[in-house]
Parts: C-alpha cells; sequence; structure tokens
C-alpha cells in the first residue's frame, strides 16, 4: 500500500488516563470480571475497585489511539492526536506530557472529568481494563472536520470510538477526505461484539489497515483458525493484520501472507499497550515505506519493549534499542 508524501500519523480516540495496579487472579475474580478486555464503568465503580486493593496505582496518559501516536512520535515520526479531555489536573497533564513526547494535541475541553481507564494487571501480565469515559465522550461529531487530518498519511481510528457510531463515522469521512489512509484497530473483542451491525459496513467502506488480536478475529470472523481468520479480516482491505501474542503475528496483503516473528527476551512484565505499540511500530514503517515484514519487525521490537514495563509509557532506552531497527 503507497501513502503520500506526507509521513505523519493522527490519532483520533479516547483522551483517558491510565491507573494501573498489579493484582491477584481471584481480586479480579471476585470483581465478576472475565479476564482480559474492556468494560465500561462508572467513575464511582472504579473508586471502589481501587479502595478493594491496598496497591497504589500508578498514573500514565494512556488511550488506546494516544499510546500509538505516542509511539510513532518516540520513533522519530510526526504525530497528532484529537481527543477531549476534561478542565481538571487529570487533564491538564495529559496535554502537557503529549507535548513533552512531540505529539502534535487537537483538544477540546469539557467541564467533566478527564476519562480514566482502572488496569487490574494479573501475574500472568494480562490486564483487565475497568474505564470510565468521561469528557472523552463529550466529542461533537460535527467538530470532527478534515483539517484535523490535514497532511496526514495513515488515520488511526481507535476501536473504541465504535461505541459513539456517530462520532466513528464523523471520523472516518473527515480523515478519508483528507486523502488518509485509515488504520483501524479492532480495540477488543467486548467492542467488536457489541458493534457488529454496524461493523462490516464500515470496514468495507473506509478502513485501508485492519488490526486485531486473536480474541478480536474471533469476535469478528467467527474463525478460531488462524488462516481463516486472516482470510477473512483481509476481505475488503489492503492490509490485515493478526496479533497472536507470544506467538508474534501475522500481515496480509496483496495476496501474500507474512509470518511476523515475536522478538523474545525476558517474561512479560505487563501487557498493557503491547496492542498499541506493536500499531505504532507497524504503521510508522508503513508510513515511512518500509516493507511488510520490516514493519512488522518493528512493531515486535515496540510490542515487546512495552511489555517490560507497567503501563504503555517505554523508557528512553528501550527507544534507542528499536531505533537500531532503523
Amino acid at each position: 500500500m503507497m501513502v503520500d508524501s506526507s509521513t505523519r500519523i493522527t490519532g483520533i480516540g479516547s483522551a483517558l488516563v491510565d491507573l494501573l495496579i498489579n493484582e491477584t487472579d481471584g481480586f479480579l475474580e471476585a470483581l465478576g470480571k472475565e479476564k482480559g478486555g474492556m468494560t465500561l464503568v462508572e467513575h464511582h465503580d472504579q473508586e471502589e475497585i481501587l479502595g478493594r486493593s491496598t496497591e497504589k496505582p500508578v498514573v500514565v496518559p494512556g488511550g488506546a489511539a494516544c499510546n500509538t501516536i505516542v509511539g510513532t512520535a518516540k520513533l522519530g515520526g510526526e504525530a497528532r492526536f484529537i481527543g477531549m479531555r476534561g478542565t481538571d489536573a487529570y487533564g491538564d497533564q495529559y496535554e502537557a506530557a503529549l507535548r513533552r513526547f512531540n505529539v502534535e494535541p487537537l483538544f477540546n475541553v469539557s467541564t467533566s472529568t478527564t476519562g480514566r481507564v482502572l488496569s487490574v494487571i494479573t501475574p500472568d501480565a494480562q490486564r483487565s481494563m475497568f474505564t470510565h469515559l468521561g469528557a472523552s465522550v463529550e466529542m461533537d461529531p460535527l467538530k470532527v472536520l478534515p483539517e484535523l487530518f490535514t497532511d496526514t498519511a495513515i488515520a488511526v481510528i481507535e476501536g473504541y470510538l465504535l461505541f459513539n457510531p456517530d462520532l466513528m463515522l464523523a471520523s472516518l469521512k473527515s480523515a478519508k477526505a483528507a486523502g488518509a489512509k485509515i488504520a483501524l484497530d479492532l480495540a477488543s473483542f467486548e467492542v467488536v461484539e457489541a458493534s457488529r451491525p454496524i461493523l462490516a459496513d464500515i470496514i468495507a467502506d473506509y478502513v485501508d489497515i485492519l488490526i486485531a488480536n486473536e480474541d478480536e478475529a474471533k469476535a469478528y470472523t467467527g474463525f478460531t483458525d488462524e488462516s481463516a481468520a486472516l482470510k477473512a479480516l483481509s476481505k475488503n482491505v489492503d492490509i490485515s493484520v493478526l496479533k497472536v501474542g507470544k506467538r508474534g503475528s501475522h500481515v496480509a496483503a496483496n495476496g501474500r501472507k507474512i509470518r511476523i516473528d515475536p522478538q523474545k527476551g525476558k517474561e512479560a512484565v505487563d501487557t498493557t499497550g503491547a496492542g498499541d505499540l506493536w500499531a505504532s511500530g507497524f504503521l510508522y514503517g508503513v508510513a515511512h515505506g518500509y516493507s511488510l515484514e520490516q514493519s512488522g519487525k518493528i512493531g515486535s521490537a515496540c510490542g515487546y519493549e512495552v511489555c517490560q514495563v507497567v503501563g504503555a509509557q517505554v523508557p528512553d532506552k528501550a527507544w534507542d534499542r528499536i531505533k537500531q531497527l532503523l
């Protein structure tokens, strides 16, 4: 897939502060939460869960599309993030952090609280997310205009926007009108199941790059067989990606299937942001003209490094290691 002369990657999605705690499987079971995925909750639900834990949460900027955009900026790419935040301290910290990371922030501001994601990390490094969207759901679709995506090679449309179909469609239409290629990460199996009535048409009409993990691919295609799932994901898009965790990933394009080996080393500490950062590396590579194999290798390196820390903020020394692949 060719992109235009711009290499900028622009993301639109939920501006969410990540609150991270390490807990046992029993803690999660007591909450009645299936491991993995994302559950929408109210602010008071998050406070109740935090009250049950003796762990002090780690607080970092987050949100799926934002994590991806920060990663592309850390790789040295031009990056922009579109979102909605609150006027509270969390919102101020969020925007300031993006500027430090060399991301261009385009925020609308609400008097509501900035959205938050509480991630419960179990000993197997899996994260189960409890999300209060807060101000992030107040973005007005009428204000999502093509000029927000000016000079954008690839627009990363966050899968969670499928919970707001009007906002999702406005984002897709404006990005297309601006001439950007569109990358959609399916986000979670809950998102796929909830948006099933509209998802296939959206992908066929707008999406150029479709990214899914095993659970999301199964929810969307109905296939557990990786080859069958990848073939189904490839329908109506230029590039499809099936991520299979520790076993790496598969990429399909132009009738080719490419196996991307995982980067191996230490065991994962936390998988928060692993898929988001994999997308950072892969989309950076595509936007800058790398082959799909090379782009996948960069993605695997980004995904590996973020699993070595708690949260989705990769330290500078790790970015130096990743950049050696460039």
